[in-house]
């Protein structure tokens, strides 16, 4: 093989090996679900609850904006992926609408934000 197509394939091999570890280090997310749930919409008195009730700051969109997008990079607990991926699609939508002020966002963003389904769908039951 001459030093030509030799210096060709190992730029191949390392470039290639490169866009393996980018992209690992892109697709790694930054929360679990766990603590994106936690964090967003654990209580009565949560983000989640203050920006459906049509209360949410900017600041709390943004936080919610912060963390959503982990979810995408998240598998569910149990599921369908496709569906995981197109709950929280909607989802990441919704909050988006919101930061930009788009008429009828709230709407969007309370039939996005369905508890009860999502967890039915995607959050394994406890054992007792």
């Amino acid at each position: 093989m001459n030093s030509t197509l030799r210096l060709t394939l190992a730029s191949l091999v390392a470039g290639t090996t490169a866009a393996v570890l980018v992209t690992q280090a892109v697709e790694k997310p930054k929360y679990t679900t766990q603590e994106v749930m936690k964090t967003l919409h654990k209580g009565k008195d949560s983000i989640g609850k203050h920006v459906m009730d049509g209360n949410g700051t900017k600041e709390e969109i943004h936080k919610l904006l912060e963390y959503y997008p982990s979810l995408l990079l998240n598998e569910p607990e149990k599921g369908d992926k496709a569906e995981w991926k197109k709950r929280v699609t909607a989802l990441l939508a919704a909050t988006k609408a919101l930061d930009k002020g788009t008429p009828g966002a709230l709407e969007q963003f309370k039939e996005a934000v369905n508890c009860k389904a999502c967890h039915q769908a995607h959050k394994p039951d406890k054992e007792h």
